[in-house]
């Protein structure tokens, strides 16, 4: 199974959500079942588990990691956004416990025909879901210079946004962009060259960018940090992975929100909102993978794990 995808600080994970028999769990981000089957495992007798995943791969091998739990384990494909409406059509209210791993898979990174890595040459896709929704292509091919520059930037925090941007204008007119190959060319003839080995690929932050708006990633994460909370009976855990500053520092700001409730201008002298704080931050800095897990998993690197915890009603 850790072929398809290895789990990263799947103990943390466990810990944070403090798992236990009788409850109600969601991975919103079921992957390949990873954390599924410890939550699972940590939950038995009768815990259960809602799967979701927009990536019918996913599913279909999830479903096989997790087949000895039987009816313990309810998967659905669908987008972790959706939570609240997925739940209701199962006619679940509150859950114990929720999760979200960012992250792309290790299948979709190692798939060369899903478009996900500069390193293996493929269709530009990125989508998750594949059949709905534009393409990398599509964006690649459609948007002004302007708007590219605008994504890239954006998404990708790219300094050179706007050099990658006029370099993918002028090549589409001369030619199609069809495959990552292309496309990470592209971006690193655009780049100055640099002395020594560069740290990442010249291409990483805007194959980030263009992952991003294919799937609309951080729209996605905000309405499921709102609904997902809301979900959570008190006394309920949320825990987040994240791999990058800009789903990071969402999530913090989530949490913290949460926490705080009020939501008047600071110069307001009295509360006019009326809400009370909903949530307690239980991780004030980010749990990060340990020297052995990086070692045996380098895509742990840059994993964060927040967690915070349901003290209330959400809504006032």
């Amino acid at each position: 199974m850790d072929v398809f995808h290895k789990p990263v600080l799947v103990g943390e994970v466990i810990a944070s959500l403090q798992c236990r028999a009788g409850a109600v769990y969601v991975d919103g981000t079921l992957g390949g079942g990873g954390h599924a089957f410890e939550i699972l495992r940590n939950s038995a007798p009768d815990g259960r588990l809602i799967g979701i995943d927009a990536d019918g791969d996913a599913l279909r091998e999830a479903g096989k990691r997790l087949a000895p739990f039987g009816d313990r384990a309810i998967l659905v494909k669908g987008n972790f956004a959706d939570m609240e409406t997925t739940l209701s059509g199962m006619n679940i209210e509150k859950v114990e416990g929720i999760l979200l791993d960012l992250g792309v898979s290790s299948h979709q990174l190692d798939a060369a025909e899903r478009g996900f890595s500069f390193t293996l040459d493929a269709p530009l896709d990125m989508r998750m879901d594949q059949v709905r929704g534009p393409s990398a292509y599509d964006l690649v091919h459609t948007l002004s210079g302007e708007e590219l520059g605008g994504l890239i930037r954006k998404f990708g925090e790219e300094r050179m946004a706007g050099r990658i941007a006029r370099a993918i204008v002028e090549r589409r007119t001369l030619s199609p962009i069809r495959t990552t190959a292309d496309l990470a060319g592209v971006v690193a003839g655009a780049l100055p060259r640099t002395r020594g080995p560069a740290r990442i690929h010249p291409a990483t932050r805007t194959f980030q960018a263009l992952r991003i708006a294919v799937n609309d990633e951080l729209a996605n994460l905000q309405q499921a940090l709102v609904g997902g909370m809301d979900l959570l009976k008190p006394g309920g855990r949320f825990s987040v992975i994240s791999f990058h500053s800009l789903e990071d520092r969402i999530v913090k700001n989530a949490f913290r929100a949460g926490e705080k409730g009020c939501i008047c201008p600071p110069n307001l002298p009295v509360c006019a909102c009326g809400r009370k704080p909903t949530m307690k931050v239980v991780t004030r800095k980010p749990v990060v993978a340990g020297e052995a897990e990086i070692r045996d998993n380098p895509r742990a690197r840059s994993a964060k794990l927040r967690t915070a915890e349901r003290i209330g009603s959400c809504r006032p």
